[in-house]
């Protein structure tokens, strides 16, 4: 690990004499693949070029052109000319970047202003004369991989050696002295991660994977609260949860490539967690009917997230009732004429309390009143007679009863009480009554009687007859109280014959031919919705 003709012939046997020492600790036991762990406390992956890279280890090119100098080093098994070959093969000068000695442990000294405890893919792992486990020609190694800052993994060749990767951690006793950055290569953040979302309990956040030199093609995701990782946290959203309460989130983004030191970048924080809504997507429902010695009952309703606690709050005439958060209510005699209402509220960790919206069930009876008899109208239903209720017995008889009759279910101006004379302006109406009982506290009776059949106007009927000459002209006009026009059928009997014709504006006519002399006609007027049938008598004289 010399410079070439940098010491004397004997000088360099002695400085190899002892650096083989110090790689007979550092190289590893048996040359077979697979981990071997030394009493070094470091782990080998491979060793030689053609196992290592049969096991996916390379060794970039250099088995076959090691017997090349590089920077003026040793050809062959030799870690200083393979590190001088893979920093000129990424992109270095190929002339040694300093001048003076070449061994290992120079190279930190005289490069000390690109030197430092960081490692970095890409980068020189170096070990300054007898350090940690180095000769006295000190070691340099190509950084492959940081697995954290640390444990690395490493490629390197030896005087007097193999090839072989390496695994070291920082507690080995074996970490390097130092790390030169020539031409490292890693990810390096330029724009932080952006979290987007309201930081609330409930919410879900979302977060960027911010921007990076040299193309990462993967990303890590570490969330964190007040600094703290978050179990499990590690994907790109984030949903808040109660133990994150006034607690500032931040993500840290992780950006990776193969051949690269990932990149990490952590965003800003979020404001403190606020708590988080819970919404109301079913209202509660009350069931059971407002009278004493009943009990009301209520549901919850549905609610997200599914609430830890639920309290029913019960108020008489808008006091709280003390003693009941369930959701039953036994209605008792105090409560007798109070309006009962219900507030459904509901608690959980991280979330505001939800109060639903006031549901009123209304006032306590003392009981509901019966009729074991109920009302009855009597009366026929046409024009001009009087329809009469029989009073309906209640229970309890202290009830106040009020009649009111109404035509077609529409209130008759002044038409209460429990007689009621029908008017033309009821013909083709159905007359009926409602009735209504009350008691003060008591859940009221009402009841609508009807009559049996729709009120009729009584018809008239004006017959005229005229003698055409063996013929008789008949001509009937059918009126009725509170009827414009009367429509439907008449029915002419003369002779020993009858002729039905239809009512034309309430004109019916027929002519018929007779035998000379005077004979009997009767008129049957049909009837129709609104009027009632009628009959009517007359005579005609054929000359």
């Amino acid at each position: 690990m010399h410079s070439r003709g940098s010491t004397v012939r004997w000088a360099t046997f002695v400085a190899v004499s002892v650096l083989m020492s110090t790689l007979l600790v550092l190289a590893p036991g048996p040359r077979a693949l697979g981990p071997v762990v030394p009493a070094a406390g470091t782990t080998y992956l491979c060793s030689g070029y053609a196992a290592c890279q049969k096991a996916g280890y390379s060794h970039a090119g250099y088995a076959s052109v090691n017997d090349k100098m590089y920077w003026r080093m040793y050809a062959g098994h030799n870690c200083t000319n393979y590190v001088a070959y893979r920093m000129i093969k990424a992109g270095v000068s190929s002339t040694r970047p300093w001048t003076g000695g070449g061994n290992a442990s120079e190279w930190g000294k005289h490069m000390s202003h690109i030197t430092d405890n960081v490692p970095n893919v890409g980068a020189v792992a170096w070990w300054g004369r007898y350090s940690n486990g180095s000769g006295s020609a000190g070691h340099v190694a190509y950084v492959e991989r940081v697995v954290s800052a640390n444990e690395i993994v490493i490629s390197e060749d030896s005087w007097g050696g193999t090839f072989h990767w390496r695994k070291i951690t920082k507690s080995s006793g074996r970490w390097p002295t130092g790390f030169i950055h020539f031409v490292d290569k890693k990810i390096v953040g330029t724009a932080r991660p952006v979290v987007t979302g309201a930081a609330t309990v409930g919410a879900t956040l979302r977060t960027t994977a911010g921007t990076w030199s040299n193309g990462p093609t993967a990303y890590a995701y570490q969330w964190y609260a007040d600094g703290v990782a978050v179990p499990g946290a590690t994907a790109a959203t984030f949903t808040v949860a109660p133990a994150q309460l006034d607690k500032k989130l931040t993500v840290r983004v992780t950006a990776a490539k193969s051949g690269a030191t990932s990149g990490v970048q952590d965003s800003l924080p979020t404001a403190a967690v606020a708590k988080g809504l819970q919404k109301m997507t079913v209202a509660p429902v009350v069931s059971g009917a407002a009278l004493l010695e009943e009990t009301i009952t209520a549901t919850g309703g549905t609610v997200v997230p599914v609430p830890g606690t639920t309290v029913w709050r019960w108020f008489a005439d808008g006091v709280r009732i003390s003693g009941n958060d369930t959701s039953r209510l036994p209605l008792t005699q105090q409560l007798v004429g109070k309006t009962i209402t219900l507030q459904v509220v509901t608690k959980t960790d991280g979330y505001r309390h939800l109060a639903m919206p006031v549901i009123t069930i209304g006032k306590v009876l003392a009981g509901v009143i019966e009729v074991p008899t109920p009302p009855e109208v009597v009366g026929e239903p046409r024009v001009g007679r009087v329809l009469i209720v029989k009073p309906a017995a209640v229970t309890p008889t202290d009830a106040s009863v009020v009649y009111r009759w109404v035509r077609d279910g529409v209130p008759i101006a002044g038409a209460t009480g429990t007689r009621y004379q029908l008017t033309p302006a009821d013909a083709g109406a159905k007359v009926g009554v409602e009735v209504t009982a009350t008691r003060p506290q008591y859940m009221p009776y009402t009841a609508t009687v009807a009559a049996r059949a729709k009120v009729l106007a009584p018809a008239s009927i004006r017959l005229v007859t005229k003698d055409k000459g063996r013929k008789a002209a008949l001509r009937v006009k059918v009126s009725a109280p509170g009827v414009s026009t009367v429509t439907g059928k008449v029915r002419f009997k003369v002779a020993g014959k009858q002729h039905t014709v239809r009512l034309v504006n309430g004109i019916g006519r027929v002519t018929v031919k007779l035998p000379r002399g005077t004979r009997k006609v009767r008129v049957d007027y049909l009837g129709s919705s609104n009027v009632a049938t009628k009959v009517a008598r007359g005579t005609v004289r054929v000359r």
